[in-house]
């Protein structure tokens, strides 16, 4: 009964309870809050020369953003369609890439304007979307992740998500940081950092405490990039009020 009871008090706070084998949860630190626009409905972020780009979601409200990350203020937008849902975004070879759900389009801009410049036909689901430097990586609500040649959007390779032999699936928004794919989980304010050659999760980020920072109430965790400021990691979510700057605080375990 004792250890019930303490197993349930671990879940009540959030705690990850790990089985044999599973991935460990890494410590991290709060370094810096900034505002952010609680009516975007964020689906992929990204840094771009000093400002943040922003894609927000549902129909007939997705849009490409510039935003000055220290104080929220979006710069420019540009709406989507009505009929377009945003979602990943990246920059790629100077052109800010953005997927829609499944709408089966991949649109090009131009980072600096937002100018459209280009808009194919992406034959999977869009989720999120980032880039190696030389191709583009993108989920699709699964826990497959696909690396894509830009030029033809043909499948280069994939991986399967998994943690302790289980796929991983809702694998949203994404980046690639020094060698370890970042991903939102859908429905969950956990990051997984993921080993990009096997798709073994390395471990996991839990960030539920930043919810009690909100100033109003948000969806799910939603957005992760390099903080244009500092360096290292921001994130948000979907109509945060607030994106935040974090550091691990422990090396992520081989």
């Amino acid at each position: 009964m004792v250890a019930r009871l303490a197993l349930l008090v671990l879940v009540l706070l959030g705690i990850t309870v790990a089985s044999a084998g599973a991935a460990p949860v890494v410590p991290w630190q709060l370094l810096a809050t900034y505002p952010h626009d609680p009516t975007a409905f964020t689906q992929g972020l990204v840094s771009y020369q000093g400002v943040l780009l922003e894609s927000t979601g549902l129909k007939g409200q997705s849009s490409i953003r510039r935003v000055d990350p220290q104080t929220g203020v979006v710069l420019a937008r540009v709406p989507l369609a009505a009929s377009l849902f945003g979602e990943g975004l990246t920059v790629l070879g100077g052109k800010a890439v953005q997927l829609t759900w499944t709408d089966h389009r991949i649109l090009t801009y131009d980072p600096k304007t937002l100018v459209r410049l280009r808009s194919r036909v992406y034959r999977f689901v869009g989720w999120g979307l980032t880039t190696n430097g030389t191709q583009l990586i993108a989920s699709d609500g699964t826990a497959t992740v696909r690396w894509l040649d830009p030029t033809t959007l043909k499948v280069v390779r994939s991986i399967t998500v998994t943690d302790d032999g289980r796929a991983v699936d809702q694998i949203n928004e994404l980046e690639l940081r020094n060698g370890v794919l970042w991903a939102n989980v859908w429905h969950s304010d956990r990051i997984a950092l993921i080993d990009p050659t096997t798709g073994r999760v390395r471990a996991w980020v839990n960030l539920r405490a930043l919810r009690a920072r909100l100033t109003t109430p948000g969806e799910v965790l939603n957005g992760i990039a390099r903080d244009p400021i500092s360096g290292q990691v921001a994130v948000t979510g979907k109509y945060w009020s607030q994106l935040f700057v974090i550091r691990l605080t422990q090396k992520i375990p081989r």
